[in-house]
């Protein structure tokens, strides 16, 4: 065999064990991905959000490829995949309409990482690497924590003004009752003194009758002696 032939083999050999090599950390490297979404919800799945590319949220954690990656197409790739049984969802977080997923497609041992509002997709990142994945995850759950705080304390004070708008209707239908309540027991206050008054004048009145009544008793009874005194004078004694 000449030189030229070994060294072919020998380039040969070479391209074939890094080949295999390849293939050996393509199989091993979504395990660690894999297990970190059982671990942290075991058997969890969410309804997934539908797909939009409205708005682009700014990340720290993307490298400039990655923060390149909805733009070429990772939001439609993912719009398609999600309606078959292909693609399982390792963990989605929520905050407010505000979430982020981790999708896994075992098939290519790809992961999906998604940022979404009202379950629409403003990103989706797309890698092989699961330690990448999870920390992108991660930093996408800590984005929805952030744009939620504003939406949240809106919810919170929109509440807390229904809820006085509410205590002052009450207050207010409790002091119309109070005040119709003063109203009537003020004018049954007014209907006593009235009738109060009536009666210390019927009451006078009355006495006033009764003396004068008195008076004519008194009157008849002395004439009645009198006149009983005159007739007993005029007859003889026995």
């Amino acid at each position: 065999m000449d030189r030229k032939s070994k060294l072919r083999q020998i380039v040969l050999a070479a391209v074939i064990a890094m080949g295999v090599a390849q293939g050996v950390n393509a199989q091993a490297l979504p395990d660690n991905g894999a297990s970190a979404g059982v671990v942290s919800q075991p058997g969890t799945t969410t309804a997934l959000p539908a797909t939009s590319q409205a708005g682009q949220a700014q990340t720290n954690a993307l490298t400039p490829d990655e923060a390149k990656q909805s733009a070429a197409g990772n939001v439609a790739e993912l719009q398609q995949m999600i309606h078959g049984s292909d693609l399982s969802e390792l963990r989605t977080t929520y905050n407010g309409t505000y979430g982020a997923s981790l999708l896994f497609y075992g098939k290519e041992m790809t992961y999906y990482v998604a940022l979404f509002q009202q379950k629409n997709f403003w990103r989706v990142i797309k890698t092989q690497d699961a330690t990448r994945a999870d920390m992108i995850y991660k930093d996408f759950v800590r984005q929805t924590l952030q744009l939620s705080d504003v939406e949240i304390r809106r919810t919170q004070l929109e509440a807390q003004k229904a809820f006085t708008e509410r205590m002052v209707a009450l207050s207010q239908d409790r002091a119309n009752r109070l005040q119709a309540d003063l109203d009537v027991a003020r004018q049954q206050q007014n209907i006593v003194a009235s009738q109060q008054q009536q009666s210390r004048a019927e009451a006078t009145a009355l006495a006033q009758q009764k003396a004068v009544a008195q008076d004519q008793l008194r009157a008849a009874q002395r004439q009645v002696r009198e006149l009983q005194r005159q007739l007993e004078s005029g007859l003889p004694t026995h």
